[in-house]
């Protein structure tokens, strides 16, 4: 039975029955439906409040940016990055505009491009936050060792959610023996993999699902949560 036609008959009980119970001054009976009424509503409301607050939590703010924001977050960027560097290692997709960006403003001339992917990326297969942060990583693409031993590299993507793409590819960046600094255009430190762990230079801190203007003619499924 639902909440509402339990009230509904509560109420009726009360409407066609009291003038009858009040004449026989059965008491008891008005208590006890009182009581009743009473168990319900406090029941009730612990049930449904949680249900609420669940409803509240998977809500997610979108941010739709422009171009002009996306050359805002640049020129906050560039001011940050000290020295030279000897390459840019770009991952794919998310950060091949912003990386093509950065390379012109910071004069970098030796592009490298990094494609990974985890199983929690496949469709329909449901990871905890532990088996995300440590799970395997598949390399589609990755420059040779020669490419990178000894080298500054400045690892871009477009934004760190997780944070298990550009910690990976820093992660191999240092072990073929470069000198990985991480950039990102968004950091969101609170569905982060990695808490204490930040990218080296980032332009903005935010708990929004971004939309880059490059996305907009994805449609919305393709504009889904794993930025």
């Amino acid at each position: 039975m639902s909440r509402k036609n339990a009230i509904k008959q509560i109420e009726s009980y009360f409407v066609t029955d009291f003038s009858a119970r009040r004449n026989t001054q059965d008491w008891g009976s008005v208590f006890c439906i009182l009581y009743f009424i009473l168990s319900f509503y406090l029941v009730s409301s612990c049930i449904t409040r949680p249900k609420l607050l669940l409803l509240k939590e998977r809500t997610v703010r979108r941010e739709v940016l422009t171009w002009s924001d996306v050359d805002k977050l640049i020129d906050y960027l560039t001011p940050q990055i000290h020295g030279r560097f000897d390459s840019m290692m770009i991952i794919t997709r998310g950060g091949i505009v912003p990386g093509g960006m950065l390379a012109e403003a910071l004069d970098i001339t030796y592009i490298l491009t990094a494609a990974v992917r985890f199983p929690a990326d496949f469709p329909g297969l449901q990871l905890s936050a532990e088996q995300q942060r440590f799970a395997v990583p598949e390399f589609i693409q990755f420059p040779a060792d020669d490419l990178i031993r000894g080298r500054r590299i400045l690892v871009v993507d477009d934004v760190w959610t997780r944070g298990r793409n550009i910690v990976t590819v820093a992660s191999r960046v240092d072990s073929a023996g470069g000198f990985p600094e991480t950039c990102v255009l968004h950091y969101k430190p609170q569905i982060s993999l990695y808490p204490g762990h930040t990218p080296t230079y980032y332009a903005a801190v935010t708990d929004a699902h971004i939309i880059y203007p490059w996305e907009l003619d994805r449609g919305p499924e393709a504009m889904g949560m794993w930025n």
